[in-house]
């Protein structure tokens, strides 16, 4: 892979799965610059990348200044979610390819304008959608997609992510509707895209309803929402942060005529179990056919997924072909979460795509 040069936006927990990868993988990706408004948390950042040219690593307090002088090829945006937008759509101006982090934007609109702007200057966008990434995942995509699993009926996602209130009090940004969203738009996106992807097909409907259990915030900490897929399968959705941090789980099911599909992570540890219509085991036949399609590699990079985000995105950049979790995944997945919010705010059923602009923003009306 030719050498692409990044630029990381934003100094904040999520940056050092991104200099990570820069370190796995050396020789297609070069680090140039971090921008932080903050030098002393740019700088940390640079110290722990133990890259052996981090004494050339610059450091940037304005972002179009960093993006204008040094012209890299990617960017990456680690930023509160409120701020996703303007810089997104400043670095695609400036003709940067995007590795961004969810939430794409914090309105439909938005998220739609970078997706249409990408497409017309040929660039990519890469979302941070981190399951998309994992080992055997893309393989069960496929297969669902070909019908080796027969109809999907429904499918299920629990996000137990939780969070204690000194998480949400760390940032003046955390839990608000404008910048952050609850514990369905910042925990739960991820799981969303994941299950809609797998079971391939579009939502149509949303149907949902939110608490705030145990949280000071603005935002929700608590969400359950039924979406109905354009395929006539159903997803159920629950989203929370009201539970212990030290058992965060993140678990998908999907149940097909000719078999059960179960994974997930619980504590950090990944689980997956694989079943045809009679009860018996698949997992030994992804493993064997995930080892031989990607070798070693794409199960060490479960470790850190940003690495397996970064190998794609730099093999796709100036060709035809889209990243796995790409802009439309990006905006869609903004869609249906915002639909989940609607619903719950109109306390009625939503249809989508959203037809109309709806923003995070517009929740502060939200009554809990």
């Amino acid at each position: 892979m030719e050498e692409k040069s990044l630029i990381i936006i934003g100094a904040g927990r999520v940056a050092y799965k991104h200099v990570k990868a820069c370190r796995t993988l050396k020789n297609a990706l070069k680090l140039v610059a971090i921008v932080d408004t903050n030098n002393d948390a740019a700088n940390k950042l640079i110290a722990s990348s133990k890259l052996k040219y981090n004494n050339n690593i610059r450091v940037y307090n304005d972002y179009k200044t960093a993006i204008e002088e040094l012209k890299p090829d990617i960017v990456a945006i680690t930023l509160p979610s409120g701020l996703h937008y303007s810089v997104a759509k400043f670095a695609l101006e400036h003709n940067c390819n995007l590795l961004l982090e969810k939430p794409m934007t914090m309105s439909s609109n938005e998220s739609h304008e970078l997706y249409d702007l990408s497409n017309s200057l040929n660039l990519k966008i890469s979302m941070g959608h981190i399951y998309r990434y994992f080992p055997l995942v893309s393989l069960l995509q496929e297969d669902i997609k070909n019908g080796k699993f027969g109809t999907v009926t429904h499918g299920t996602i629990t996000v137990r992510w939780g969070h204690n209130q000194a998480y949400y009090d760390s940032a003046a940004w955390r839990g608000t509707w404008k910048s952050d969203g609850g514990a369905m738009m910042n925990q739960t996106i991820h799981a969303i895209d994941l299950l809609i992807w797998l079971m391939n097909s579009d939502a149509v409907e949303a149907t949902s309803l939110i608490s705030k259990r145990t949280h000071n915030m603005e935002a929700d900490d608590t969400g359950m929402a039924i979406l109905r897929l354009e395929s006539g399968a159903l997803a159920q959705i629950e989203g929370t942060t009201s539970t212990s941090p030290k058992c965060q789980e993140a678990s998908f099911n999907i149940l097909c005529t000719d078999g059960v599909i179960s994974l997930g992570l619980r504590k950090k540890i990944p689980f997956i179990k694989i079943t045809n219509n009679d009860g018996k085991s698949l997992n030994g036949s992804y493993i064997m056919r995930q080892f031989k399609d990607g070798g070693i590699k794409s199960f060490t990079y479960a470790l850190n997924p940003h690495t397996a985000i970064y190998a794609d995105l730099v093999k796709k950049v100036g060709t035809n072909n889209q990243p796995i979790a790409d802009g439309k995944a990006g905006y869609t997945s903004v869609d249906n979460l915002l639909g989940i919010y609607k619903s719950a705010l109109l306390k009625r059923t939503i249809s989508l795509p959203l037809d109309e602009n709806f923003s995070s923003s517009d929740m502060s009306e939200y009554k809990f």
